[in-house]
């Protein structure tokens, strides 16, 4: 039985034409992953099975859910119909928790909307919708807030909020995007659980070709409003007719050329590394105690070579970073730059020969500067900026495959992936020696994170850069390091060259990592064709 039918769905806002003709099912037990890049639909092909249009939008077509046609709901319908009877789970976490409530009261208040409950009686469900949700009372009480929970822990008080009433029909919006591979391994395996013992309907929305692989049953490609090719997932993975899918598939195997140098001199030497942290105690005699990010940390970066460091969230990588970068002091080993320690004494004229690439470029822009000065910011290293400053952003836009007259544009004006090439071009604007790339691919599609991929392949051969590349997604650390650095609660557990840690991992926390990472089929870009099933009526 189909929970969620949407039949030839065309929506325009303000007459603009975002959807164009979407048909897609989604059944009891049955997880449907839909795929395409920013820009594709995805996300207004589930706000409008809810509803949840800006304002002057125009919705056609069918959507049946549960045997109601949606479109033809007054207000007060679509709002029992929310929560009850579908729920949603949203990307940010963060940013779809009250941070003034707790974690009971949030999940107790889709309760009290939609039933005529006690207070106490709503908390009782909540603390039962976050043991389902793996969030147990003893380790995890109703008075916890937000900012007290991990990123993957605040997802799942998002999933017990949209799991409170039981609804037949689950929407996961891009629900691990930002999360690392063992917490997206665990969430992935919450929602298949949910589905599998509750015989719920699961949509799941992502750019993530591997993670829809190993969820779903049906896929659904998206692109441009359009669904473009859809089928049973076994079968659409080796049997992919459309260039756009074919094309998506290439992206998310994607390997960037890179030229093996020689790497002689060491540019980044950091030698048993100490950061701690003093936190004070809860209550009226908590006083202070310390507590250890990063234990003695070694390793060294080489002129002209790519390293990586991965690790879960907590385990120190950026709390190294910001030492590297000179940002915090370190209470034991050193740091040095260049042959010269790191400290609040490094000079400004080695200072600019490390930049950094941020993981969300549009928060660590100045939204009211134009390009050419939010590129032109690290001059301020310089004991003057040159003359000739706007024709060397020109310059650095060019290399990293934008127009000059981006210049005078505002950041909001590009893509995310633009966003990332004008980071990348504040980067190199100095011509610096080392780059610290610091999750600056995780939140892009596969595309456009081939494409970034590709550029800093090339730009490390025209600039000679050296990269200490951050990140959480393994398969993009092999594709671009030459050696890899696997971090544990503050330790380095494991390094090496990249090929021989993946292939052959030792420690057994490396070999956990490498497990949850999700995976293509070895056989999906290469296997026989074979004839399309017959749907199941």
């Amino acid at each position: 039985m189909s929970l969620l039918v949407i039949d030839r769905l065309s929506l325009e806002i303000h007459g603009a034409p975002i959807l164009k003709g979407v048909s897609l099912s989604v059944s009891a037990g049955q997880v449907v992953g839909v795929i395409g890049e920013s820009g594709s639909g995805k996300s207004m092909t589930a706000f409008a099975a809810m509803q949840l249009l800006p304002y002057g939008s125009v919705c056609s077509g069918r959507i049946d859910l549960g045997g109601r046609e949606v479109l033809a709901l007054s207000e007060a319908n679509l709002c029992k119909m929310r929560g009850r009877d579908v729920g949603m789970v949203f990307q940010e976490p963060m940013t779809a928790l009250n941070p003034i409530k707790t974690i009971g009261e949030q999940v107790a208040e889709t309760i009290l909307i939609h039933e005529d409950v006690t207070r106490a009686e709503a908390m009782e469900r909540a603390a039962e919708a976050l043991r389902r949700a793996e969030l147990p009372q003893d380790r995890f009480p109703l008075s916890r807030y937000p900012h007290e929970l991990s990123g993957g822990q605040r997802q799942r008080v998002v999933i017990a909020m949209a799991i409170a009433l039981r609804p037949k029909l689950l929407i996961a919006d891009e629900p691990t995007t930002a999360l690392d591979v063992t917490t997206q391994a665990q969430i992935l395996k919450l929602l298949r659980r949910l589905v599998d013992e509750e015989g719920m309907g699961l949509l799941l929305i992502s750019h993530d070709l591997a993670v829809v692989a190993d969820m779903a049953d049906e896929i659904v490609i998206m692109r441009k409003g359009e669904v473009v090719e859809s089928g049973p997932a076994d079968w659409l993975l080796r049997n992919m007719q459309h260039p756009y899918s074919k094309a998506l598939l290439a992206a998310s195997t994607h390997q960037p050329d890179r030229s093996a140098e020689e790497q002689h001199d060491v540019l980044l030497d950091v030698r048993e590394v100490v950061r701690d942290y003093t936190i004070h105690r809860k209550g009226w005699w908590g006083g202070m105690e310390t507590f250890r990010a990063v234990k003695g940390v070694s390793f060294q970066l080489r002129k002209g070579e790519s390293l990586g460091l991965v690790g879960e969230s907590g385990c120190g990588k950026s709390t190294l970073t910001r030492a590297i970068l000179g940002l915090e002091e370190i209470q034991g080993g050193e740091i040095r730059a260049f042959g010269v320690p790191v400290g609040r004494d490094f000079p400004n004229a080695l200072r600019s020969g490390i930049q950094v690439v941020f993981q969300d470029p549009y928060s660590s822009f100045n939204p009211r500067w134009k390009v050419a000065r939010l590129v032109a910011e690290p001059f301020h290293l310089m004991s003057q900026r040159p003359d000739d400053w706007r024709d060397r952003v020109a310059k650095v836009l060019q290399d990293v495959g934008l127009e000059p007259e981006a210049m005078d544009r505002y950041i909001h004006e590009f893509s995310g992936g633009q966003r990332q090439r004008i980071a990348i071009a504040r980067a190199l604007i100095l011509r610096p020696e080392i780059v610290i790339l610091d999750e600056a691919v995780s939140a892009l599609d596969v595309s456009i994170r081939a494409q970034i991929l590709d550029l800093l392949a090339k730009l490390q051969g025209e600039y000679g850069l050296s990269y200490l590349f951050i990140s959480h997604d393994l398969s993009v650390v092999r594709s671009i390091t030459d050696r890899v650095m696997v971090m544990k609660s503050g330790e380095i557990v494991e390094q090496g060259e990249t090929a021989a840690v993946f292939d052959a991992p030792q420690h057994e926390y490396t070999k956990q990592l490498i497990a949850a990472a999700p995976v293509l089929p070895a056989d999906v870009t290469g296997g026989e064709r074979h004839d399309r099933p017959e749907p199941v009526v």
